[in-house]
Parts: C-alpha cells; structure tokens; sequence
C-alpha cells in the first residue's frame, strides 16, 4: 500500500493540527480497502479556545454522518479530553449513556455526534490516532488460525486486542490493558475481527504507520497466494428472460420488506465467480467481514438460483430463528427481507431504499467476497460467531435509530421511466420522481439528456422512441441498472405545425402518428413484461385536451393523441389482471414546453383573438397550468393516492367550457 502524502500539499496547512488531521483522515478515506462508506475513524488531540479565551484540551474526532474521504474541519467534533478519559475509568456505562455525555462533553453544540470509539481514542496516548477496517489485515484474523497469524504479523509493535463489542465495553477493555502497557514500544493496534488502530504525535507517521501495518497483511496473504484474480466475467447483455427473472427478484424482495426497493446488480469479475463457486453455499453464510458491516449488510446474503419467491421466504424464516435465539424482552426485530443476494451463475445484487444506498451495500459486499476468497485460498472463511454479530446488528444505539425515523418519501425506492424527458413535462415529471423518491430513467432524443442530471439516481438515455430497438435497449438498460420498473410516464411527442385535413402533408401526418401514437404502442410492448412484476405499476400516459375537444387545423395532432388515448384504456383493460394500472392526462396550453415555440404561441393566440397573455390563462379558473402542476398530478397518479383508480382520463386545464 503506497503512501500518498504529499510534502507541498501539507505545507499548505502551516501544521495546524486540525487541518492536518482533515487531510490525512482525507487520504485515509481515498483507499477502499481501508475504509467504505462512513467506516473507520480519526482523532486529533489539540488546545480550542474557549469563550472566555481559555485554552482547554479537546479531542477533535470524526463525527457520525461524515465520510473520511470528503470530511471537512467541520466533521470533527470537539470533545473535552479530560471527561473522555474519566468517562474510562467507569465500571459500567451503556453505550446510550455514553453517547449523551459524549454530547454534553462537547465545546460547539453545531457539531456532529462524536463517533462511538471516542473514548478509545481519548485515552490512547498519541496526538494523532487513525482506524480502519483494513480489508487485508481483517482477512487474516478471519480464518481459524487467525489470532496465531496476527501475532505473526504484529505482535513485536502493536498491542493486539481479541475483539470485544465496539463502544464503551471496548473502550474500557483497551484501558485496563493500558495501564500496564508501554505505549511507547507500539505504533499501532490490532482488533481482532474489527479493524487497525495507528497512532503517532505525527499526522504523517500516524498516517504511514497504518500503511505499513495494512501493508504486512497484503504482503502475508501474497506470499501464501492468497490474492485471487478471478477469470474475466461475461459482459454479453443480458437476454429479456435473464432481466424479467432480476424484476421477479427485486419483487420479491420488495414483498418480504413491504416497501420498493431498488436493486443493484453486480457483474463484475468478482461477483460472477463468487456466485459460481462450488462452495459458496457454504462459505457466504459464515458472516460478515467486520461486525460493523451487518448494519447495511445483515450477517448473510440470500441465495437465488431458481424460484426468487421461495428463496425469500426460506431465508426471512432463518433470519426469524436467528433473532429468536438471541433475543431479549427490549428488542424490536427487523426487516427480515435481505440486503443483498448471491444470485447463482450472474453475480450479486444489492437491495436499497434508492440507488445510493444499494452502491454502498454493492461496495461492502465486493470488499467481501474478495476477503472470503482470499481467506478460503490461505485457510478458511471464519466470521466471528452470529452471537457477536447480532450484537451489533442489535446494538442499543441501532435500536434508537429505529424509534426515530422518520416517513419515507412517497415513491422511496420505485423505478420510474420518463420519455421526452430532457424538457417540458418530461423534465418536470423526472425531476418530481426523483424528488420523491423514486429511482428515474430519463429518455430523451436529445444526446445531452446523459449528462443532463447530476442526481445518481437518474439515468439519462439517449433514445429515438420512434425506434424500436433503441426503445428496447434504452428498457433493458433501465432494468439492468435498478433492477425493474413499477412507474412509466409515456410523455414523448411533437405538435406539428396546423394544416388543415385537406392540406394536410403526407409526411407531417406520418411523422405525428410515428411519434404521438405507434411510439407509445412500442414503449409499451418493452416495458409490460417488467411492469407486469412491479411494485404497485402505474402507467401514466400524457395524452392532450385535443382529445375530447379537437381544433380545426390540429388533426395529425389530435387524431393520433386520440389513438394514444384509446391504447391507453385497452391497456387499462388488458393489464389490470396484473396489477398494472393505466390512467390518462390530458394537459392544455402547458407553454412552458418545447411543443409550445413563441411562434406556435403567438399563432395560436392570434387564432383565437386573444394576446398572448390572455391565452395563457383562458380558462374557466383563470390560471396558467405549468409543467410542474402536470408531473405533480402525474406522480400522485403513480402513488397509493391512485392505488384503486385505472382507466382514467384527467383533465389538468384550468378548466375547459368545450370538455366540461
């Protein structure tokens, strides 16, 4: 493991310790082998200036919510050092308590709550203190030889811990050995099944310290062959039936849970031959690869390989006997569905309330199945026993997470697909999706609609809805990246210029019924086998006005949103029997869209006798209807406000005296 300081970059913070600490924790946080999503921690101990312009002793550790990567000065918390330390020398204090006067201990109340390991950092007796969850050096311990192969590796300098539950029961176990050790012989400290401890009275010894430590376990888990490089995985696209049986999955999953779920999917060379394994059945239910890891991760994944449905239930009836053995009066179970699945012969996948959270598990459990292979190839996998992993999993401070949580948004976890979604309605409705909740493909035939949304949960796709194999792949693609569908707003079209019936052009009316009509026709025939195994499937389809009340000079318009609208209610009729409901709405005089140039504008205002202004707002409210009221109405459509209406048509209008 290369050290990645940089001498002019550290000069740049004049040895201020604090800032020093951001950028060495930052260095840390840039290797993820060493730390995941939130994992590990770093501590600094320096004087803060006080109201009163004392100077007191705090340590400045890492807040909860911050990732070492991008943590920023404001990310560590400043706690008095001296409570810290008498707080270790208490008999007994439950991990609640201690995370209360860890708060009150604090000099800026806008702080973040300082990490659990606050303790443990205060009363080791080095400036700088840094703590991973080193994949290497974790490997090693996890194997049943482990505790010899540690000594091996780092008793000559390092104080070794066998692992005890993290918090202050730690904390005070390392302060008992403390007080007959001699710190000056160590740099660093080894918890068995947890994770590396460095320490140094300088951020960049401190910092190098836990390199060369890591660096040992990779050398050891080498020199025995223990680095597996799996075989180059299939990246063929996957088939239609391979990507219905992935929608069955997440179905599944979402019906054990009792709430959408978007789905991960890893292909990667590692995934694929951890799920081929011959002996993955038995060695990724031996645990997790750090205890703190069964909080996104469960102790064990499930495994797929044919009937998804009965797969769950096997493994929600595990988990259920797993908590019923270790369970006390004050506990409240969890979800029982799982975070993540071995689904044999493809890979794994991953469950997330949004496609954030679903990565981060997709991260952990990569880090995983490495650390498995490679303790399978140098002896064994051999997790710490469920009893210590339930501990944490139902560790106090996680339980007072679940009395404190919030609503989820309305459409946490759906996956949605928008056409014509780089402006307009399209755009609206994408934006309002994502907003609350949902996971969204934006189609556009606009190129730009790939990089048009920062958000990681919308994927932009390139797309010519009059084509159906782009149609098709653009599907696929959606399907493949969340792991199903449950929303499709079919919203693409184009107002073609008027023209009378007479002097109507050929191409101009082909063109809007291609567009207005027969790609809504295809759109559905790619997404119904994926709606079919949704959650709660919604079909919005944004038809027009000109439905029930035509103009002269709009046929091509209207005749082929018309169709659109007669598809619409089969499709109501044909799909019902799935669960799929379809609903119509027939927006009017939206101008903030593409269909509505200044020059359509004004030529239909002119047409009518009105200014621009007063078209606008002609209607029998008086209002301007805007993109976003459209995509508002249309989301609420795909929600359980909807959850027993199909077939409908819904005008949003301001109000027409020609429809009402």
């Amino acid at each position: 493991m290369q050290s990645l300081w940089n001498d002019q970059e550290a000069a740049s913070f004049n040895n201020d310790p604090l800032l020093m600490r951001v950028y060495s924790s930052r260095l840390l946080g840039r290797e993820p082998a060493l730390v995941l999503h939130g994992g590990g921690n770093t501590s600094v101990k320096a004087g803060y200036t006080n109201l009163f312009g004392e100077t007191e002793e705090v340590l400045y550790v890492k807040g909860s919510g911050w990732d070492l990567a991008s943590i920023e000065a404001a990310g560590f918390a400043p706690v008095r050092l001296t409570t810290l330390q008498r707080m270790a020398t208490l008999e007994t204090l439950s991990d609640s308590a201690m995370v209360q006067a860890q708060r009150a201990a604090m000099l800026d109340p806008y702080a973040p709550n300082p990490s659990v390991e606050a303790i443990l950092h205060a009363i080791i007796p080095f400036q700088f203190v840094d703590h991973t969850h080193a994949d290497s050096t974790v490997t090693v311990s996890n194997t049943p030889s482990g505790a010899a192969r540690i000594a091996e590796l780092y008793a000559q300098d390092c104080l070794i811990i066998p692992y005890v539950m993290p918090g202050f029961v730690l904390a005070k176990k390392v302060y008992e050995l403390s007080q007959t050790a001699d710190w000056s012989r160590y740099k660093g400290m080894i918890l068995m099944n947890h994770g590396v401890f460095s320490f140094a009275n300088d951020a960049r010894e401190s910092y190098e310290n836990m390199l060369e430590l890591v660096s040992r376990a990779e050398n050891y888990l080498q020199q025995h062959q223990a680095v597996i490089t799996p075989p180059p995985a299939n990246r063929a696209t996957p088939d239609s039936a391979t990507l219905q049986q992935l929608a069955e999955i997440r179905q599944a999953v979402a019906q054990v849970q009792g709430s959408a779920v978007v789905a991960r999917w890893n292909r990667s060379d590692t995934a694929q031959h951890f799920s081929s394994h011959a002996q993955v059945a038995a060695f990724s239910q031996r645990g997790p690869l750090t205890p703190d890891h069964v909080i996104r991760t469960k102790r064990t994944p499930i495994l797929i390989s044919n009937d998804p449905l009965a797969a769950m239930l096997d493994y929600t009836d595990h988990y259920q006997a797993y908590f019923e053995r270790h369970q006390s009066a004050d506990l409240t179970c969890l979800n029982a569905a799982p975070c993540w699945a071995v689904w044999a012969g493809q890979g794994t996948l991953s469950f997330g309330c949004s496609s954030k959270e679903a990565s981060i598990i997709h991260d952990i459990s990569e880090h995983t199945m490495s650390a498995i292979l490679a303790a399978e190839q140098l002896e064994a996998w051999q997790a710490l026993p469920e009893k210590d992993i339930f501990e944490v999993e139902y560790w106090e401070l996680e339980q007072a997470k679940l009395r404190k949580s919030g609503g989820a948004p309305a459409l946490q976890g759906k996956i949605a697909l928008v056409t014509g979604a780089a402006s307009g309605i399209g755009k609206a409705c994408v934006e309002t999706l994502n907003a609350q909740g949902a996971a969204v493909a934006a189609l556009d035939l606009n190129a730009e609609i790939v990089n048009q949304f920062k958000a990681k949960d919308i994927l932009g796709i390139a797309c010519d809805v009059t084509d159906s194999a782009q149609l098709q792949a653009a599907v696929a693609h959606t399907v493949a990246t969340f792991g199903g569908l449950d929303i499709v707003i079919s919203n693409a079209g184009i107002f073609p210029p008027s023209a009378t019936i007479a002097d109507m052009p050929e191409d101009r009316w082909a063109q809007s019924l291609a567009v207005n009509l027969t790609a809504h026709q295809r759109l559905l025939t790619a997404c119904v086998p994926f709606l079919q195994r949704g959650i709660d499937p919604a079909l919005i389809m944004i038809a027009s006005k000109n439905v029930p009340a035509p103009g002269p000079g709009a046929a091509a318009y209207s005749v082929a949103k018309a169709g659109q609208t007669q598809l619409a209610r089969v499709a109501a009729l044909e799909l019902a029997q799935f669960g799929v409901r379809v609903n119509i709405l027939h927006p009017n005089a939206v101008f903030d869209t593409a269909i509505w140039t200044d020059e359509v504008l004004e030529k239909r205002a002119k047409h009518y006798g009105l200014s621009v202004e007063a078209y606008k707002t002609n209607n029998l409210l008086g209002v301007e209807v805007t993109s976003k009221d459209v995509a508002a109405l249309a989301a609420a459509m795909a929600s359980d406000l909807f959850a027993k209406t199909t077939g409908a048509q819904v005008p949003i209008d301001g109000g027409n005296e020609r429809v009402v």
